[in-house]
């Protein structure tokens, strides 16, 4: 016979649903074009949690563990090669990539 969850269960796992469609699968490289992807369309968000925690001097591994979801403990090269990847693309977007933003055309 198969237990019902408690409601703490239900709960939990609805937030973990929650959380993967609000926090989408980051990569270890940004997935690089010369104009705005999907990817990007997707962690749009991400780039400028970056930026902002960039400007306020944290560490690769803060901003691993803090906005990307990865354990610089655990995982330092993965952490290390996914911020500095994501923040490369950040800054291209602030420098080139915001044209396509305002010019109306989509990834």
């Amino acid at each position: 016979m198969c237990r019902q969850r408690s409601a703490r269960a239900r709960v939990t796992a609805r937030h973990g649903m929650v959380d993967k469609l609000l926090k989408p699968a980051v990569a270890d490289e940004v997935p690089w074009a010369e104009s705005l992807t999907a990817y990007d369309d997707e962690h749009f968000t991400i780039y400028l949690k970056l930026l902002d925690a960039c400007a306020g001097n944290a560490s690769e591994e803060e901003m691993a563990q803090a906005i990307l979801g990865i354990d610089p403990v655990q995982e330092p090269a993965r952490a290390q090669k996914a911020v500095r990847s994501h923040l490369a693309r950040a800054h291209w977007l602030v420098i080139a990539g915001y044209k396509e933003l305002f010019s109306g055309q989509e990834a």
